[in-house]
């Protein structure tokens, strides 16, 4: 694995590479009996993501803030596959009044959670508060998807638990968190304008995903809970997310165009790492092109890990003190 691997598409030891298809790594997986939510699902490697998962038999949940894309995109992935099983959800990561709602919603449906995809992010905005007074990279990326899995644990033991079949929870990440702030999370500065770097708030939030999946996991382990979790890196992909940085990104790709993927590539380690036989009972683990691989230090730091853990708690049970209005 390496640059030259990805730059050539060469399979690492899984069998595949960064030329590798969501299809391809899915091939002959049956998961009719699996059912998933996929955040960010209404566009991007997200709805190929969806549209891979709903086409191996999965129930797929899609939760996303514009409900009218979701419905778009649940009308594509139809157009090609008439017997998928595609429901469309709200969910507004920005708001931990959207993400309680969203819960009880599903909760209410009394359905089974097998798999959690938290793909659903921004990226390089402006400095901006969420509806709960967090900075918006930190809140969205990392925040809402911490209390997401949270509130939703419960359904996946009990899921595990009566089915016997693993549950799997994915985070996705990026390259990006090995450029944060110097120790990795600003715990005391996370709301400092005249500090604020996009890029870095960016890689601040990504590196959150990855310390957020490895406690979850070490937590899990000791309750011997048949769930594992385990952070993604999709790629260098060409999608909406990059909205707030068109000029950096057409720049960027023009000295790096051999190491972009397009999205149906983009799809697969998420793909791979929800649903392949071999990632059973494989935790804690970061992923590049449907391989494991090491992260940064500080991604693998586990006090620093406990920290965001305690941290995160604090903020999603101080915000549920101070009830917010959903747009």
């Amino acid at each position: 694995m390496g640059i030259f691997s990805l730059i050539t598409g060469i399979p690492g030891p899984s069998g595949f590479g960064s030329a590798s298809t969501a299809e391809q790594v899915t091939q002959g997986i049956d998961a009719s009996n699996l059912t998933a939510i996929v955040t960010g699902g209404s566009s991007g490697i997200g709805l190929e993501t969806s549209r891979v998962l709903a086409l191996r038999n999965a129930n797929v949940i899609i939760a996303a803030r514009n409900t009218e894309a979701a419905k778009e995109a649940k009308q594509t992935i139809l157009k090609d596959n008439e017997a998928a099983r595609v429901d469309i959800m709200k969910l507004d990561l920005g708001s931990m009044k959207s993400i309680r709602a969203f819960v009880d919603e599903f909760s209410s449906l009394q359905r089974p959670l097998n798999i959690l995809i938290n793909n659903a992010g921004v990226m390089f905005c402006p400095f901006q508060l969420s509806k709960d007074g967090i900075e918006t990279q930190f809140a969205t990326n990392h925040l809402g998807h911490f209390l997401l899995t949270k509130l939703l644990l419960d359904k996946m033991k009990d899921t595990a638990k009566a089915t016997g079949i693993e549950g799997r929870i994915v985070n996705l990440t990026s390259v990006a968190h090995q450029h944060t702030y110097e120790g990795g999370i600003r715990f005391d500065k996370i709301n400092d304008k005249d500090s604020y770097s996009d890029k870095k708030a960016y890689g601040q939030s990504k590196l959150a995903n990855i310390l957020h999946a490895n406690e979850l996991s070490r937590r899990l382990k000791e309750e011997d809970a048949n769930i594992t979790v385990n952070s993604v890196h999709p790629g260098l992909i060409t999608t909406n997310l990059y909205r707030h940085s068109g000029l950096l990104i057409s720049l960027m790709r023009a000295f790096t165009i051999l190491l972009w993927k397009n999205v149906p590539q983009g799809a697969a380690t998420s793909c791979y790492v929800a649903l392949h036989p071999k990632v059973k009972g494989v935790t804690g683990k970061y992923f590049l092109d449907c391989n494991e691989w090491p992260p940064s230090k500080l991604a693998t730091d586990e006090v620093l890990a406990k920290k965001l853990w305690d941290f995160s708690d604090n903020l999603v049970n101080s915000a549920q003190k101070v009830p917010q209005e959903v747009a």
